[in-house]
């Protein structure tokens, strides 16, 4: 008898780990380029592949790190929270503080960004980012939460961003400058892990499809652009390569996909150089 009961045990035991490896809680704390990233095809990838995300944004439109810090401090409902549950049906809450939006999870990944336009500039990081992780993990109730940094993309050639002068209106400057910033501000700031979303649109665009990655000069398209950066969490996230997955959105083309596939897997292998 205590042999069945032992085996039935480790049975649920071992049913309770696989899903628990099997399901991914992920939060951006960002603004609308984490809208691009995680709020469109991560989830259909991960059911692709047998992986349930619980994809959280803690939304301000053009958020920067030092407004994200103050708005901690003042504990501040501010965000429109995004959420894509388990099911994949998203919903959004208004009016949500980031102690609100951290505490509705047991979060496995937390990630923090920088502003587009200040994304290059290291200077303007701090003391924000490394005062903002503290306060998150503060608040955390994964002890083992992985704090992740998203390396955002350079502005399109023909970008009219009220930033772009800061390099020089050139993208490459742009691109390199950003992958600069976010390798010192991480070491700084004790974030070990960045996810390349900035080199996986660089590679792409260095593909046939060119400089046809942002819809209004700085944010992605809808289809080719944000399948792209989607692709390129999921490989991040999950450890496994994307190249082949058979989610494709309607709005991408088979051409378009294996381009965005590969961008995605070579930027995760060398995060901070093109290919």
């Amino acid at each position: 008898m205590r042999k069945i009961i032992f085996c039935w045990a480790f049975v649920l035991l071992s049913v309770a780990t696989a899903w628990a490896q099997d399901t991914i809680r992920v939060l951006a704390i960002g603004n609308s380029f984490s809208e691009d990233a995680v709020e469109n095809y991560l989830y259909e990838l991960g059911r692709e592949d047998g992986i349930v995300f619980i994809i959280g944004n803690l939304y301000i439109g053009g958020c920067s790190l030092e407004r994200h810090w103050n708005n901690a401090t003042d504990n501040k409902a501010d965000y429109a929270y995004r959420k894509v549950d388990a099911k994949g049906v998203k919903t959004t809450t208004n009016r949500v503080s980031l102690q609100q939006g951290i505490g509705d999870e047991k979060w496995d990944y937390i990630s923090l960004q920088q502003v587009s336009g200040n994304s290059g500039q290291i200077e303007s990081y701090f003391p924000y980012l490394t005062d903002l992780k503290a306060y998150v993990k503060g608040l955390c109730t994964n002890y083992k939460v992985v704090f992740l940094f998203h390396q955002t993309w350079a502005y399109a050639k023909n970008s009219t961003h009220a930033d772009f002068p800061k390099y020089n209106s050139s993208q490459t400057d742009m691109y390199n400058a950003i992958v600069n910033a976010s390798r010192k501000a991480t070491k700084r700031a004790g974030i070990r892990r960045i996810i390349p979303s900035g080199t996986a649109i660089q590679n792409g665009r260095g593909s046939f499809f060119g400089d046809n990655f942002c819809r209004d000069g700085y944010h992605l398209s809808l289809g080719l652009g944000r399948y792209t950066v989607a692709c390129t969490w999921f490989e991040y996230l999950t450890g496994h390569s994307v190249v082949g997955n058979r989610f494709v959105p309607s709005t991408v083309s088979p051409a378009e996909a294996f381009v965005a596939q590969r961008a995605a897997h070579r930027a995760v292998q060398r995060p901070y150089r093109t290919t």
